[in-house]
């Protein structure tokens, strides 16, 4: 299982150099990312449990993402211009990962590591917008190389 999460880091930092550099990311290292995030999750517990996982997962960013929505239309602003579509496919591909509980807490604070990696790095960046992808894919390889010797499956049990 270690050369999944081998691969899932590498993903995860190329990724983040796209994102931080460009703005842009391959899209096909979303979909990647998904399904090695899902055949580990797949390989600690069985696969109706990593079903639930991934729909209330998914339920859980689409409630979000229409929150988002919802508050972009209220203040009038563009929601293309406010969230990009690599992000919410990073937010989609990276939902198939832990069990929900686990996930929800990573989420929250993948999205404040994010925000205060923006803060520390705002001045030297070029560009207005967050990387949020990138941020949020180095957390998520930081908690991938936590977990990377290891076989517990802590952050995939109820």
């Amino acid at each position: 299982m270690w050369y999944l999460k081998l691969i899932l880091v590498i993903i995860f930092g190329a990724i983040l150099y796209q994102d931080y550099k460009n703005r842009l990311v391959y899209w096909f290292l979303y979909p990647i990312t998904g399904i090695l995030v899902f055949a580990i999750q797949l390989y600690y517990i069985p696969i109706e449990l990593v079903f639930v996982n991934s729909v209330l997962n998914i339920s859980f960013v689409a409630f979000l993402l229409a929150v988002c929505f919802i508050y972009l239309k209220i203040r009038r602003m563009s929601f293309e211009n406010s969230l990009g579509i690599g992000d919410v496919l990073f937010f989609i591909f990276i939902s198939f990962s832990f069990a929900t509980v686990s996930f929800i807490v990573l989420f929250v604070f993948a999205l404040v590591f994010s925000l205060l990696l923006h803060f520390v790095f705002q001045k030297k960046n070029q560009f207005k917008t967050v990387p949020l992808a990138g941020y949020m894919s180095l957390f998520f390889a930081v908690v991938y190389m936590a977990t990377f010797c290891s076989d517990s499956n802590f952050l995939y049990a109820y």
